[in-house]
This record gives structure tokens, C-alpha cells and sequence, in this order.
């Protein structure tokens, strides 16, 4: 369970991956005058965070009238985080892409590649774990979107400062990470439910 704000914070930045979605930022951005870039990367930050924000707060409805407890949301995020560290620590090979002939506006900037399904899925889980502790989550997620702004606006400077190598490398340790995390989550939601079935 994330208990933190420090955990959710990391949580949420391993999750929305500032430094692995650099790539698709630089390729979407091509046809983008260089001076109007900034406003662009803004703006799809801004969507990102507010359809975010808005999961964070109409979560808990959606989960009632799925009829879904916390604890299935919970062993579900463990699943598919546990994918998306295995993603990261080994990237498919890329495929094949048009290169883009207009402005990105959404798609596929703010939506999948910040606020993608697992995105959605963590700030959800992060709330019915302990919705008490929501505008907690919420300054977690306002601190994740500020990094995820910065890296992205400083994007092509770490490229050529750092490499892309050690930039593929430090995504790769994210991901086991990321992996770590997933599998704690999964054992603590089947210690939970062996607890409960024992109780019953």
C-alpha cells in the first residue's frame, strides 16, 4: 500500500514516465514551430493533469457503480503495473510511424502517453486505499505533473547533455522499480484476502 506522499509521488512520476515519453514528445512536436513548443508541451501537461485530477475525485463513484471493491482494484494495479515495469526494463522494439502533419492537441500527448490507462487506474487506487488522505494525493500529483513538465520542456538539452543511452538506462531502472512495487502491492492485496476469506 502507497502510505506516503513521498511513495506517491514516485509512484505517479514511474507511472507517467516523463524521461520515456521524451521520444514520442520530440517525434509528436516535429511539425511545431520551435518557439511555440513550450506552449504545446504546457498545455498537454495541463489536459493530463486535469483529466487526472478529475479520476482522483470521481473515482470512488465509478468503483460503486462498477460494483468493484478495493481490494480487486488493487490486485488489478498490481497486475498491470507489474507490465508496465517488465515494459520498461525491456522496451518492444519501436514501430513503424507516420511522421505527424499537424499540432498534436490530446491525442497522443496528454492522453495515452501521460494520462494513459495505468495513470488513471493509480490515482483511483491511490484514493480508495485511503480517501482521507486525498488533497495528500492530489499535491503528489500537482508535484508529478510539475517534473513531468520540466523534463519534457527541457527534453532535447538532456539529450544532448546526458545521451540517450543513460537516459534508456535510468527508464530501465525505473521499470524494476516500478516491477518491486507492483509485486509488494500484489502480496499485500493476497495477504488481505487470504485474511478475509479466513474471517469468513
Amino acid at each position: 500500500m502507497i502510505t506516503t506522499f513521498g511513495s506517491a509521488t514516485i509512484l505517479l512520476l514511474l507511472i507517467t514516465d516523463p524521461l520515456g515519453n521524451i521520444p514520442i514528445f520530440a517525434n509528436a512536436l516535429k511539425p511545431v514551430p520551435v518557439q511555440r513548443r513550450w506552449r504545446v508541451i504546457l498545455r498537454e501537461v495541463l489536459i493530463a493533469f486535469a483529466l487526472l485530477l478529475a479520476f482522483m475525485f470521481l473515482g470512488d463513484g465509478f468503483l460503486r457503480l462498477m460494483n468493484l471493491s478495493p481490494l480487486s482494484l488493487q490486485m488489478a494495479g498490481g497486475v498491470v503495473l507489474f507490465l508496465i515495469g517488465l515494459r520498461m526494463v525491456f522496451p518492444p522494439p519501436p514501430l513503424p510511424a507516420d511522421a505527424p502533419v499537424s499540432e498534436p492537441l490530446i491525442v497522443p500527448l496528454a492522453v495515452p502517453a501521460l494520462a494513459g490507462p495505468s495513470a488513471l487506474a493509480t490515482v483511483m487506487l491511490l484514493v480508495s486505499q485511503a480517501p482521507e488522505r486525498r488533497w495528500e494525493w492530489v499535491a503528489a500529483l500537482c508535484v508529478t505533473m510539475a517534473v513531468c513538465a520540466v523534463v519534457l520542456l527541457l527534453a532535447e538539452r538532456l539529450q544532448r547533455v546526458v545521451g540517450l543511452r543513460v537516459l534508456l538506462a535510468f527508464e530501465r531502472l525505473m521499470g524494476l522499480i516500478l516491477v518491486a512495487l507492483s509485486v509488494e502491492m500484489l502480496l499485500r492485496a493476497v495477504r488481505e484476502l487470504a485474511r478475509q476469506l479466513a474471517s469468513a
